[in-house]
């Protein structure tokens, strides 16, 4: 099995899930930021009659309080979330008390969350800084467990390049999701990303060491074959784990699992799948073509790939 003599194809493929996601997000406004990172306040309510009004009846009576920018989603079958600027506990018993007076219905009130600019920006400079020591422990780590063998950095290089393009994945979804869906990039999207960066170096260790195990063995074969059979004896192995172990449950959890889950096992349902597919076809053939230097023949015709 050739994969390594396809690389380029898979590199292709990477491209055209990343780039739309990319485009989505230079012109398309940005991520659709929840409180959690841009600040705000998140209500949670429900209605004693269990008829949920319309999305217009709700807004209308925060405009009529001068707050504009209320957005409404359902949550389940009777409760609603809104999410809108700032409101202190008197401005949140002024709605719910015009809202029970239009509605004649009783309102439960379940979440009432409010989060600061100062709060927002720190969460969102610390998630930042999170995902920047992730990939410099990556490449610390790595160099230093595979330090027998020569280029040992390369490989940590490898893995960080692998792990930015499962979190450009991400990022890629939920720039589309927030445009087609309405999803908001929140606390627990940033949960979602900080998992699938650590399951992705974790797959991408376990195809390394094979191939550093292998490169004490077959000492005279090429190294892109070398590689290529290190990937197909962890194939299986990085295939059926996430599958057996990670997929399945993730699924059932975004089919099943209700709406304000769905978001969170759907991003990490495509997340731990970037993984497992950068792990095979992107970490291993960025390694053989910096071990070959084919960037010095890409103007020039590529050179064949070794039998």
């Amino acid at each position: 099995m050739n994969i390594l003599g396809k690389r380029y194809f898979f590199f292709i493929f990477s491209a055209l899930l990343i780039i739309p996601g990319m485009l989505v997000l230079i012109f398309g406004g940005g991520f659709n930021l929840a409180i959690d990172f841009k600040g705000g306040t998140l209500l949670e309510i429900s209605f004693a009659s269990g008829k949920v009004p319309s999305t217009a009846e709700i807004k209308s009576i925060y405009d009529s309080k001068g707050i504009t920018d209320a957005q409404i989603t359902r949550a389940g079958e009777d409760r609603l979330i809104i999410r809108s600027a700032s409101l202190s506990d008197s401005d949140r018993e002024t709605i719910i008390a015009d809202m029970e007076a239009a509605l004649n219905d009783k309102i439960t009130v379940h979440r009432f969350d409010t989060v600061g600019a100062t709060i927002s920006q720190q969460v969102t400079n610390r998630a930042a800084q999170a995902v920047g020591l992730a990939a410099l422990g990556v490449i610390i780590y790595i160099s230093l467990a595979f330090r027998g063998i020569p280029h040992a950095f390369r490989y940590g290089i490898c893995a960080v390049i692998a792990m930015a393009h499962d979190v450009l994945v991400v990022l890629s979804l939920a720039a589309i999701g927030g445009k087609l869906f309405g999803w908001q990039v929140d606390s627990l999207f940033l949960t979602a990303l900080l998992t699938v960066i650590g399951f992705s170096v974790q797959d991408k260790i376990v195809v390394f060491d094979r191939i550093r195990e292998n490169s004490n063995i077959y000492r005279k074969l090429p190294f892109e074959t070398l590689a290529n059979h290190s990937i197909v004896q962890t194939l299986q192995r990085s295939i059926n784990t996430q599958l057996m172990t990670v997929e399945f449950m993730l699924l059932a959890l975004a089919l099943f699992g209700g709406v304000t889950l769905r978001e969170f096992a759907v991003i990490l349902l495509v997340g731990l799948l970037s993984g497992t597919y950068s792990s095979i076809f992107v970490a291993a053939p960025i390694l053989v073509v910096w071990e070959n230097k084919e960037w010095k023949n890409w103007f020039r015709g590529q050179k064949p790939a070794q039998a």
